[in-house]
């Protein structure tokens, strides 16, 4: 089994390992951009450009299964990325896991990048999962670049920042873009109140990786043998992770990888 992840940058790290984890004896591909990277200043048309182009180079590879590792992919290029790989190649999207989170009823904040804080998109999701639940929208400026950077000053800087707008009485938060699952324990411990009850933080990467094998008719097999192989594609060309990515557990998990042959 060969499964293909693409995002602009990093960012689908939280969705490879969970897919790593669920079944070590896939072979992964990344297929990253960054020659087109960051992604979410973009205008839609030129994020479904570079996504369509990005994809391209993963089913190069003849992958089983494709997931959109990116939020702001998802929200403007699903729809093309299906129309051209599908039904040959099952291509799944990252939604902010907003039905989960509202399900359980408490103040929820939603956690993402200031393109997409009130968005049409994310205000669809809202009405639709979690009408009648308090619902904050944080916009996170700068943090979605700082973990791209793998730069800890400016995590902790955007971090606290987006955490000042946070109600006091928040319950739970969705975090909204995949390079924040990157930091969730950071997240954590700047919004946990003294005294409330514990943060419940969702994100979708475990989800993702799920439904990727779902749609596979596969089975998680986290006992497998770990002989899955890692092909990284930058631009289109394969290469190596980017030296950020060893700052976070998931990216050291895949370097445990065999190299891909």
């Amino acid at each position: 089994m060969k499964i293909a992840l693409m995002d602009s940058g990093i960012g689908l790290l939280a969705a490879t390992a969970a897919v790593r984890r669920l079944r070590p004896d896939a072979d992964l591909v990344l297929s990253l951009d960054p020659d087109g990277m960051p992604w979410g200043p973009r205008t839609p048309e030129d994020v479904t450009e570079r996504a369509l182009a990005v994809a391209e180079a993963a089913a190069g590879h003849r992958p089983d299964a494709l997931i959109v590792g990116c939020n702001t992919a998802s929200v403007h290029a699903l729809t093309a990325l299906r129309a051209r790989h599908e039904p040959h190649l099952p291509v799944i999207g990252t939604v902010p896991a907003i039905k989960p989170a509202a399900a359980g009823g408490g103040p929820l904040a939603i956690w993402a990048t200031p393109a997409t804080t009130g968005s049409p998109y994310q205000r669809g999701l809202i009405r639709e999962f979690a009408d009648g639940v308090p619902v904050t929208e944080v916009p996170c400026r700068g943090l979605a670049e700082a973990v791209e950077r793998a730069d800890q000053a400016a995590i902790d800087a955007a971090v606290a920042a987006a955490a000042e707008l946070t109600p006091d009485d928040v319950t739970t938060v969705v975090l909204g873009c995949t390079h924040y699952e990157l930091v969730a324990e950071r997240i954590r411990a700047a919004v946990q109140r003294p005294g409330r009850p514990p943060l419940v933080l969702h994100g979708s990467a475990g989800a993702v990786a799920a439904q990727a094998l779902r749609r596979l008719g596969e089975r998680p097999a986290p006992q497998a043998r770990a002989e899955g192989t890692l092909t990284v594609l930058l631009s289109g060309r394969e290469g190596a992770l980017p030296a950020p990515a060893l700052a976070y557990e998931e990216g050291r998990l895949l370097r445990t990888a065999a190299s891909a042959r």
